[in-house]
């Protein structure tokens, strides 16, 4: 009988992201999380003589977060291109788990037409003692596995 090794889980703090932006790698050091999710687009199914309904898969659907620390104007500047010229930006994200102390080795994910939904302009919290954050959510248009963990 197989079981879970403790050390093969996966550290969240363990791993980097980059965002491929007008050429450029820019590494998201500032980053405090980052989850990217897909969703299945289903049809309904319904026919005489089943009480239950069916569903097709007819596509699929991405999306995600992050969560960062507010000390960068990246975001902030592609948002202000797009208000200025009217040209939106679309740009790729690789996001890596490399935890050293697992034995599930590194993970890459290529996420392929990331773009923004909303980003923070300006902010201010006079109640925190904690520094500022910013979330920012995002679409993406397709993945690609570039490296996968190890199979157990």
């Amino acid at each position: 009988m197989r079981t879970l090794n403790a050390p093969d889980t996966i550290s969240g703090k363990e791993g980097r992201a980059y965002a491929k932006i007008n050429g450029n790698n820019e590494e998201l050091f500032f980053a405090k999380s980052i989850e990217a999710n897909i969703d299945k687009n289903k049809s309904e199914i319904k026919s005489i003589g089943k009480r239950m309904t069916g569903h097709k898969v007819t596509g699929l659907n991405g999306t995600g977060s992050m969560t960062l620390y507010y000390l960068t104007p990246l975001f902030r500047s592609m948002l202000a291109n797009y208000k200025n010229t009217g040209v939106d930006l679309y740009f790729d994200m690789v996001i890596e788990n490399d935890d050293p102390a697992s034995s599930a080795g590194k993970q890459s994910m290529l996420l392929i037409g990331c773009n923004l939904d909303s980003t923070v302009l300006a902010k201010l919290d006079g109640d925190s003692d904690d520094p500022l954050d910013e979330d920012a959510d995002f679409t993406f248009e397709d993945f690609d596995i570039l490296t996968p963990f190890t199979k157990f």
